[in-house]
Formats: structure tokens, sequence, C-alpha cells
């Protein structure tokens, strides 16, 4: 039978059901059920490139479990939805490669194993055909990485053993090592191996109330795998990682840090301690415990899980409600503590509101329509901002680097931070709010905290939270290497050297560097600094903060050398010129290119806003900052501010004494050239990415502020203290930004000063 082209015969026929043979003119063959004309139920179809499948159909596609064994060689065996790879199944690839896992429309999606051909293996998360997530991947020469993944390559916090034996535990970023973290060399007892299974997905639990919660990435989670002998409710993939536990012994370790993948920093650190003291401070992985915040400990051991779907859904409910109203300008009505949305959340739900798993609440959102205008102004979509904030990964419980208490969550994409207030911070921020609202409407470059939603959750019983959310001034694809919480004073303003770690935020004594900018770029940022502080003074402000985050460039030429040096794990000597009367200028890491809005992303983030900044070196364009293998990136106010850091390395006391008999013997015999006279001086000098923004305003200069400078300014010198006036503090600060940011210099007067001030090595490492 010969129908539109095609030839059909069939054997029997049930109904609608039949089982028959289809051809196609172009040779295609299928052989199998049939159902109202179409391939349903089981079959084999064979395609003229010699390709064939044999397995499930349904209406007319590829559509159940099968195998597909293509014309190159590959062979795909499992689940299928749609003619695309979709379930579990295992691929063997033509050059030999295998994959054994979860698929997801045609591509890799999900927990899976993969092995090539030349022996290394993968265990791990995968997402859109890469590997992404938590994963152990095993290569033939011994090497083992267990840790996180993205975009195919390492990236975020894993423990890499050598086959040596040796271990490294850091952080990575985009597969090369960036950051700090500790090497342990072959034949150390530092690092404990046991029997430990890591979960490549979250597991969403609620704690009891009466024990405390105690959770690590140790726990045995199950996690969907292939394991086709299994019911799938059996089906578990299990990754053997490594608990780190440290035990008595005298041998040294290395604390280094990274920048792209070139070691900056090593420091020996003696272990010699007892296995009790050090157990529960260098397991990695572990979760510390949070000693109760003063009017927090209402959730006890599981306030983070209630505290954190209550975040969800009221503000899903608040945004979902005001996002359909028309949009207007903002009136005087829609400012103050009666400017709200109320409504009452019960366990069970209720007409307006979804049944959850937290306890009863009343949800109070301030001022809706100053908050949906503010976010429009900063061209943040609304459904944007509920999927970031509401949507099924959650929210994380971020450390907070102040004395407040307060609990700060973080969105899982990182675009915003959310706070948690107290009383009079709340009303410091409604009655600002009107002035605040216009300062960011006229400096759309504003370096003040972007606010985008205030709320409070009240308990039965009377016990109310209230929470700000705010836009993540960090929010970048490069990794910050240092944070500073900057304020102009400096009674106080140290960090512990023992309590430093790689999220530590510094204080204004612990910033030894000075930022050699663009003129443009600095006229720009000073101007911008000192009209916000005019306008915090203006709101009786103190005790903000200028919070900054550099990222550091590695030079090329130490990427060589790091390369050619690739074996030596111990130590990393110093760069020395070749002719000591010269000095080693390293090639820059980041150049400053015209802006093309083609070539970058222009969508602002929710930390930004505006056109592009103007470089004086650039003939007055607008410009992007262009990272060498990396990225271009859109240069704005205190958002990928490309600068130099420079920091004068200060000798030991040890040298100074020998330089001083040194310059007495030469009085003493009579040499007394200017040469020798002078003293040479030595300056690290490295090329850095600036971020930075203005937090924490919500001090104001009240009765107990006043007592408290009058108390300190007895004890100290009243121009060191943190606490002042608000006219004092603001200059204070202007002046403290200024004399941190300089003017980059033309090459001629970077000769001149490299001259006069007899700078002998120009190096790349931390001390």
């Amino acid at each position: 039978m010969e129908e539109n082209g095609r030839i059909y015969g069939s054997s029997f026929s049930n109904g609608d059901k039949m089982k028959g043979k289809y051809k196609w003119l172009d040779g295609t063959i299928y052989d199998g059920d049939f159902e109202s004309e179409k391939m349903t139920g089981k079959g084999l179809i064979r395609w003229p490139s010699g390709s064939k499948y044999e397995g499930e159909f349904c209406g007319g596609f590829l559509h159940g479990n099968g195998t597909l064994t293509s014309s190159s060689g590959c062979t795909y065996r499992g689940g299928w939805r749609m003619n695309a790879q979709h379930g579990i199944g295992k691929k063997e690839y033509s050059n030999s490669d295998v994959y054994d896992g979860l698929w997801k429309e045609g591509v890799q999606e999900g927990c899976g194993k993969y092995s090539w051909n030349n022996g290394n293996t993968y265990i791990g998360n995968w997402k859109n055909g890469k590997i992404e997530g938590r994963g152990v991947m095993k290569w033939t020469n011994g090497d083992t990485f267990d840790g996180f993944w993205m975009n195919g390559v390492r990236h975020g916090s894993g423990v890499y053993r050598f086959a040596d034996g040796g271990v490294y535990i850091g952080t990575w970023n985009n597969g090369l090592r960036d950051g700090k973290g500790t090497f342990y060399p072959a034949g150390t007892k530092l690092p404990s191996l046991k029997n430990l299974c890591t979960s490549l997905e979250t597991e969403h639990f609620i704690a009891s109330k009466s024990k405390p919660v105690k959770r690590s990435l140790s726990e045995n989670i199950p996690v969907v795998s292939r394991l086709s002998s299994r019911p799938k409710s059996q089906r578990t993939l299990s990754l053997s990682t490594t608990e780190w536990t440290l035990q008595d012994q005298s041998d040294l370790v290395y604390e280094r840090e990274y920048a792209q993948g070139v070691l900056i920093m090593e420091r020996i650190r003696d272990c010699s301690v007892s296995s009790v003291k050090n157990k529960g401070q260098n397991n990695k992985f572990s979760v510390n415990h949070v000693e109760k915040s003063s009017y927090m400990d209402i959730f006890k051991a599981h306030r983070g899980y209630f505290l954190n779907l209550n975040l969800q859904l009221g503000i899903r409910y608040t945004v979902g409600k005001i996002t359909p109203v028309p949009a207007r300008e903002v009136r005087s009505s829609d400012f103050g503590d009666r400017a709200r949305i109320r409504m009452f959340f019960p366990r069970d739900g209720s007409k307006l509101t979804p049944p959850h798993c937290s306890i009863d609440f009343y949800w109070k959102d301030y001022c809706p329509m100053v908050f949906r205008n503010l976010r429009e102004m900063f061209k943040l979509d609304a459904a944007e901002y509920m999927m970031s904030i509401c949507g099924d990964s959650g929210l994380r419980d971020i450390t907070s680097p102040g004395k407040s208490g307060s609990i700060f969550y973080l969105s899982n994409d990182e675009r915003f931070v959310i706070k948690t207030l107290n009383k009079s911070e709340l009303k410091v921020l409604l009655n600002m709010l009107p002035k605040y609202y216009r300062h960011v409407k006229d400096y759309e470059n504003t370096l003040i905290t972007k606010f985008f939603g205030l709320h409070r959750i009240k308990l039965r019983g009377g016990k109310k939270v209230r929470f700000v959310v705010m836009g993540n001034m960090f929010c970048t694809e490069l990794h910050i290497h240092r944070r500073y919480d900057l304020k102009g004073s400096s009674q106080g303003r140290y960090t512990d050297k023992d309590k430093i770690s790689g999220n530590t935020t510094l204080k204004d004594l612990d910033l030894k560097y000075k930022f050699h900018m663009d003129k443009k770029l600095r006229e720009s940022l000073l101007k911008q600094i000192s009209i916000d502080c005019k306008f915090l003074e203006s709101q009786n402000i103190i005790d903000y903060s200028l919070l900054l985050g550099l990222h550091f460039r590695a030079p090329e030429n130490l990427k060589a050398l790091e390369q050619t040096h690739h074996g030596s794990m111990h130590r990393q000597k110093s760069l020395v010129p070749a002719d000591e009367g010269e000095p080693l200028i390293l090639p820059k890491g980041l150049l400053l290119v015209t802006h093309e809005p083609s070539v970058v992303n222009t969508a602002p983030g929710p930390h930004i806003r505006g056109n592009p900044l103007r470089a004086y070196s650039m003939g007055d364009n607008q410009v992007d900052l262009l990272l060498p293998g990396t990225a271009r990136l859109r240069v704005q106010l205190g958002v990928n501010m490309p600068a130099q850091a420079n920091r004068k390395v200060e000798e030991d006391h040890s040298n100074n004494n020998n330089n001083k008999k040194k310059k007495k013997k030469k009085k003493v015999e009579g040499r007394d050239d200017d040469d020798d006279e002078e003293e040479a001086e030595l300056f690290e000098v490295y090329d850095v990415v600036l971020y930075m923004g203005i937090i924490d305003i919500l001090q104001a200069y009240n009765l107990r502020k006043r007592v408290e400078n009058a108390y300190k300014s007895i004890k100290f010198d009243p121009l060191t203290i943190s606490v002042v006036q608000p006219n004092l503090y603001a200059q204070r600060f202007i002046n403290f930004s200024q004399n941190k940011c300089t003017l980059v210099r033309s090459c001629s007067e970077e000769l001149h000063y490299i001259k006069k001030r007899r700078v002998t090595k120009r190096i790349s490492m931390f001390i």
C-alpha cells in the first residue's frame, strides 16, 4: 500500500492498535506498533545513515525507554522524551568515553558519572551538559579533586589531593586557584582521611524543637543515580570524599594565597598543637555553633528555617500585590509608618495565603509604592526580583562582620542581601526615606546602599523581626581577595592577625595600600563620596562605612613563571631584577578600552545604574575594563573600577640595625656619599579592580551617641574615635577617601617617581 509517497504494510490490527511496517521514500524503515496511525508502543526504526533505535514510541516520537545506535558508533540506552534523551541513561561514545547518569532534554543534567577513554573519571553534578555543582574528579596520574564546579571547571571551595600524598584545601575561580588555602605536604599526619559521603543535592529539613541543629557536608544524603537493579526510591549515588580532623603532630603546613593561579603569598605554620584544640577549629566543612542573638532567641535552633520561609512568603505576596498597580509618582502619603500592607499567614493557609511549614505570623510591608518605584528606578524587574529571593533555592545565612548581632541572608544568585534591623534603625530609615528617595533620583551613581524593601514579621505573642532588602555590592564574577570596612577613624580600627581568615572583613588600620587611579575616575568617585556624605550629614547620620572590595590581577609573566616551576610546592621566591640598578616593571593585568555596548552586558545589576564612567586616559570617552583572558566589564562608579594598589614594604628591625651600623662605619672611614646615605625603599605594586559602596547608614547621632562621644573623648584623642558629630564624621570620611585615592601617573612621571624614591624592586607578593 502506498500513501502520500510512503509505503505501508500491516500484519494485523486490533481496533485502533496494529502492528506493521512503514517505509519512507528516503529509505527510513519502521517496524513495530501503531495506534491511530502513529508509531506508539514498541518498535524498531532504521535510518538511511545506518543509525537505528529500538524501544518505546509514543505519538510518533521516541518516548519511553530504548536504545539508539548511531552510524558514528555511539550507543545510548535509557529514557527518552519527545525524541530527546531524558531521565536515566547510559551513553557510550565512539571515542570510548562513557556517561552514566541523568539526562534532561538531550543533555546531561543532574547526577552522573563520566569516564574518559584516557582513564579520568568524574562523579557528581551536571547542568546543561557541563560539569556544575559538587563532584569528584579522579585523574589517571593519581590526583583527585573533591569540591565545587561551574561551567566545566573548578569553581568554589574544594580539596585537591596529589598523587604523592600532598593535599591542598582552598578555593578556585574559573579553574584557577584563587584566594586563600592551606597546603599539607606529602607525609604529614595533619589530614586524616575517613569515609565521608557528601550529598550533591541540598537536603530540605526542619530541625527538632528540642534539639539544636548541627549539620555538615559529611552527612549521607540520598541522590538519584542510575542503579537499574534497584527501584527508583532506593537509587543513590554517594561520593567518597574527605573528612578533615587534625591529629597530634609536629609537621609544618603552608598557608597560601593565589591570584588567578599564581602563588602570591606563602606562610609556614607549625601545627604541633593538640587535637582537642584543632579538631573543631580546622574542620572546613563543619557548621559552627552560632550563639543566640539578643532579640532572635525566639527561633532557637530552627530560627533560620522559619525566618527564611517567612521572608519568601511575605515578599512573594507583597510584590505580587503591588506590581499590577499602575505606575505613578510617589506622594507624601506613600511615606511613613502608616503607608503599609498587612497580612496574616496562618500555618494552614487561607483564601489569600498558601499553607506553609513555618509558624503563624503577621506580615507588614512598609511604603510599598515607594520601594516599588525604587526598584523600577534601578531597572529591576519584579519577576526577576521575586525569583532571586523567593525561588526554590532559598536564602543563605551569612556571617555578620559587625557587632550589631543582626542576621544576614544572601539570595542564591548573590544579588541581594537581607539584614535584620532593630526598632531605632527602622525609625531612622522611615524618617530618612523621603530625602533618600529624592537623593537616589537626583544622583543615579550614588554609592549609598540601595534599598529595595522594608518589612516586619510579627509572631503570635508579640515578638517582632524587622528587616531590609539591599543590593549586594560584591555581586561580581570576579573573586574578591580583600574586604575592608572603612570609617576614617583609627581608634581600635584594626583586626587581630590570629582572627583573619579568607572571608574576614578588615578595618582602617589594616589598609596599607594607596590607590592610583585615572584622573576622571578619581574625580567622579571623590565627588560622589562628598555628595553622599553631605546628604548623610544633613540627616544627622554617623557611623557609616565605605565597604571596599579588592580583586588582584596576577601579572602575565608571573603566570609563566608559575607554570615553569609548577613542581615547586613548598616556597615561592621573590622576583628580583637582573640588574639591581633598574626596577622590575611587571606588565599590567588591566586595560581600559572604549565602551562598546554590543560587547558587554549593559543591563545594570541591583547595585549599579547609570552610564559607564569616562576616563581621562582614553580621551574622555566612556570605557570598559578589559581583563586579559577573563572578561570585558563595564566600568561604573564603585563597580569594576581599575586602579594600581601601592604599598611600602617595611623592613624588619634587624635589617634597619645593620643599615645603621654600615652608615656609621662609612662615616668613620670618611665615605659619606649621597647615594649611600639615601636609603632604598621597597614597594609592592598590584593591578586591582575596586568595588565599593557606603553602608550602615541607619545610625543617628542621638543622645546615646552623644554620651558615648563625651566618654571616649576623655579617654582617647577625640579626632581618632568613631563616634563624632555628623559634620566632623563626614569631613573625616571625605579626607580619608582623598588620601587613599591618588592620580595615576604618566609613563614619564612614573620613571621620575621611581628614580626619585629609588625603588629597587617591584614585586607581587603579599606579606
